[in-house]
């Protein structure tokens, strides 16, 4: 399903399971001592406990490679807001309200979620908004203060231009719901 320049990184099990692997790419970092790995474990779990829909992690591996571990879960059904968007019916006047909730949501529960964008953001078949793809983040004890707001959604404007999706997406209408005036 994914890879990197070490090689693949995620794969798609016949039960439709993920099993996804995590290298630590430097000798030295904070991974050798809190494997990303075990960031995404606590991160699902700690999401879960603030009732944010995500994965189920179902079990972790420690590999033979130094510095190779992996993670198997189940991942949180639905589509990606990236592949529903691509979809001809698709319109964000009709979606941008449940995505502004879902990140003002995150905000004032205090979740820093550094790879927040389109691809990260699943629609549940119940219609819910949640996330997937979670180690890289930060939980605070207080609403995220406003510089933090506003460097998630520079995060999130870059995603968009990336992805050259700034024609079609409402980053503005998005940004003024959620920066404080």
């Amino acid at each position: 399903m994914e890879a990197d320049s070490y090689g693949p990184k995620v794969y798609l099990l016949a039960d439709g399971d993920i099993l996804k692997l995590f290298r630590r790419k430097r000798l030295f970092s904070s991974a050798l001592f809190h494997p990303y790995s075990k960031r995404f474990i606590d991160n699902a779990a700690e999401l879960r406990k603030r009732g944010i829909p995500t994965l189920t992690v179902l079990k972790f591996f420690e590999l033979s490679a130094p510095g190779m571990t992996a993670v198997l879960y189940r991942p949180l059904p639905g589509q990606t807001l990236r592949q529903m968007a691509s979809q001809k019916d698709f319109d964000w006047q009709q979606n941008l309200e449940p995505l502004v909730a879902l990140i003002r949501r995150l905000h004032t529960a205090g979740i820093y979620f550094r790879s927040l964008h389109l691809g990260n953001i699943v629609i549940t078949p119940d219609n819910e908004m949640g996330l997937i793809d979670v180690a890289d983040m930060r939980f605070l004890r207080a609403p995220l203060p406003p510089r933090l707001i506003k460097r998630n959604l520079q995060h999130f404007a870059r995603y968009i231009a990336r992805e050259e999706l700034n024609e079609r997406f409402p980053m503005q209408a998005l940004e003024q719901a959620l920066l404080p005036a």
